[in-house]
């Protein structure tokens, strides 16, 4: 078992990434609706992100597992499900969870939009958890090493 104070480092280091990651994607996604991307092009940089974007959450959910951090492990459950979701459900033809042939009807611009958005609500509020987890992981016992109960170190 890890010490806490590196498991939520751990977590608040991949938290960070995957952030950084669909703040991408808004960017993406933007380009695509204002014409600055084609779709091929668009789609194909955003697949190559999904499977290491879901592969990051579930290797964070196992380290809490293991460090026995229930609350935070069934607080990532929704979106690793989520995701898992997403992914089975891409039909047998097209080419992943953007698709450049399907990307501009019924709005799946707009969806893939508010899925991301979505997605950077959750991972903005686990970070700030995480963040919380790991001063209070910090904080845990007497930081200054004192000999005897009664003593006062004055000295920094």
């Amino acid at each position: 078992m890890l010490p806490e104070t590196l498991v939520f480092g751990i977590a608040l280091l991949i938290t960070g990434v995957i952030l950084f990651l669909l703040i991408y994607f808004v960017i993406i996604l933007s380009d695509l609706e204002c014409d600055y991307l084609n779709a091929q092009q668009c789609c194909s940089k955003l697949n190559f992100w999904v499977v290491p974007k879901l592969s990051a959450h579930c290797f964070l959910a196992f380290i809490l597992l293991m460090n026995g951090s229930w609350f935070l492990f069934i607080a990532n459950l929704p979106m690793i499900g989520w995701q898992v979701y997403d992914l089975v459900k891409v039909p047998s033809g097209n080419l992943g969870i953007f698709d450049p042939a399907e990307i501009h009807n019924r709005g799946m611009v707009k969806k893939h939009m508010r899925d991301t958005m979505i997605g950077l609500g959750f991972y903005m509020i686990i970070f700030f958890v995480y963040l919380y987890c790991m001063i209070i992981a910090m904080l845990k016992g007497d930081p200054i090493k004192r000999h005897e109960e009664e003593e006062i170190i004055t000295d920094f």
